[in-house]
């Protein structure tokens, strides 16, 4: 929420990839998500609306349904993400493959980006990325950067350089695949794994009549090709 190295490169993807007739939606932490998951699992095994933070996880999951690119910034805390974006991405394990996957994420781009004034970005965005590939999003970017500083006014010219044209590079692939995202091989291996656990033995009643209903168990599949 302090509007750092992390929030501002953010921030300079969205300008450069957004258009005047683009809504750009934020949510901050933890302001839009103050509560730790509480291990209640209503959302697995009842109904994710009965969550006991509902009033925080249901606009969260409207924005990211109705959303076309989902970008995930966090800093680098002890080597991983924020306990604030972990506490976020507790509250979806309902939307893992194994239990149910929103159908909108499969044709999906996501890009998560950490920043740190030394090391630890890697396993910083593989905290995030793992989520969104269990989620089933269809192509996710990653970057990550040591800034040395601990503000975005101590990052040198130079630095701010190589970040903006890494972002431009990645605002091109984005671009590219724009309305012809479909699940990676990766996510379909996945899917297919998950499909089987359904059929054969299942978590819950409430995921199976899930699959079954968008008619996964049969031939109908999330994603568009």
């Amino acid at each position: 929420m302090h509007k750092g190295s992390t929030y501002t490169i953010g921030k300079i993807l969205v300008e450069k990839i957004a258009t005047e007739n683009d809504t750009v939606s934020q949510l901050f932490l933890p302001r839009d998500m103050p509560n730790f998951c509480v291990g209640c699992t209503k959302c697995i095994l009842q109904d994710e609306q009965l969550c006991p933070h509902n009033e925080y996880t249901l606009p969260a999951a409207k924005l990211m349904n109705e959303a076309d690119l989902l970008i995930f910034t966090t800093p680098v805390y002890v080597f991983h993400t924020t306990g604030q974006m972990k506490t976020f991405l507790d509250h979806f394990a309902y939307r893992w493959m194994v239990h149910r996957p929103e159908k909108s994420m499969f044709n999906k781009q996501a890009v998560v980006i950490s920043t740190a004034a030394g090391a630890g970005m890697r396993p910083t965005n593989k905290d995030v990325t793992d989520s969104l590939y269990f989620w089933g999003v269809g192509r996710v970017y990653k970057y990550g950067i040591a800034v040395q500083a601990t503000s975005w006014k101590g990052v040198s010219d130079t630095k701010k350089e190589k970040i903006s044209h890494s972002m431009d590079k990645l605002c091109s692939k984005i671009k590219k695949r724009e309305n012809n995202v479909t699940a990676c091989l990766k996510t379909k291996i996945l899917f297919k794994v998950m499909r089987i656990f359904q059929k054969k033995i299942g978590i819950s009643p409430l995921d199976k009549i899930y699959w079954q209903n968008n008619g996964w168990l049969d031939k109908k599949r999330p994603w568009k090709h």
